[in-house]
């Protein structure tokens, strides 16, 4: 089973890496315009617009496989989880109450009072 999640988990990092490349190398809608004036792609390996439909198909099957894959590992990761220790699913397990505190740690400590400086600059002389 480990070896199955890892193999998913290799070609879909695959996909993802290819469908990085295949957007970037992707001209907008914007860049036909430059082929009518001559930039030369029309006389690319696919023609002027066989290479769009070629990249953009095979953006859609890496995307595809992706997707697959991704539903795969979910599937295998819900699946090696499903059944826990108490026989339920963890919606229907019963939530533990956390323990209440003593009502002396739930006051806060008050700070101490900082230290009073002279009112002048004269220093304070005791009196009898």
């Amino acid at each position: 089973m480990q070896f199955l999640t890892t193999l998913i988990l290799v070609v879909q990092m695959l996909a993802a890496l290819a469908m990085i490349g295949l957007v970037l190398i992707q001209h907008g809608k914007g860049a036909d315009m430059g082929a009518s004036f001559g930039s030369g792609a029309s006389g690319s390996l696919f023609g002027a617009t066989g290479s769009a439909n070629f990249l953009s198909r095979t953006t859609a099957v890496c995307a595809t496989i992706f997707f697959v894959c991704t539903l795969a590992l979910a599937y295998l990761s819900y699946s090696r989880s499903a059944a826990p220790e108490g026989g339920a699913s963890v919606l229907e397990r019963a939530v533990q109450p956390a323990p209440a505190a003593s009502g002396a740690a739930q006051i806060p400590a008050a700070p101490a009072a900082p230290a009073q400086p002279p009112a002048s600059g004269a220093a304070q002389i005791p009196t009898q």
